[in-house]
């Protein structure tokens, strides 16, 4: 047991961005729940679909910690009906994420404002001309 708890701790150190956008999304997923929802303790099962998608999406992005948020993303890895609503859970939640987790929203803040990444495949150079 010991020892799954470091391998997890030591994965989590290699993608600090991308672990700190996921525990954004989870935050968040729990302030839209909890409030149109009504649900304290887990999310339900609309929610945690979502949740559960937008989590898969962020893993697998190609541009893992090099990414901008996904609002500047030039690549559009959610479905439209999921985009659509993962668009209302961040507009709900994010104004309330400053009082629940300031710390959280400072770093949203930052990450919102990084340049877009290159493209994958295609080197800084190539993107240049």
């Amino acid at each position: 047991m010991n020892d799954e708890k470091h391998s997890i701790i030591a994965a989590m150190s290699i993608r600090p961005r991308i672990d700190r956008e996921s525990r954004t999304l989870q935050v968040m997923f729990k302030i839209y729940c909890r409030n149109k929802h009504g649900n304290q303790v887990e999310l339900c099962s609309s929610c945690q679909e979502l949740e559960d998608y937008s989590l898969d999406r962020l893993d697998r992005c190609p541009f893992q910690e090099g990414k901008t948020t996904c609002a500047n993303c030039p690549i559009h890895c959610y479905k439209s009906d999921m985009r659509a609503r993962i668009r209302a859970v961040m507009r709900f939640s994010g104004p309330r994420m400053l009082l629940a987790h300031p710390i959280l929203t400072v770093w949203h803040y930052l990450d919102n404002r990084r340049k877009k990444p290159f493209k994958p495949g295609v080197s800084a150079e190539t993107s240049i001309k």
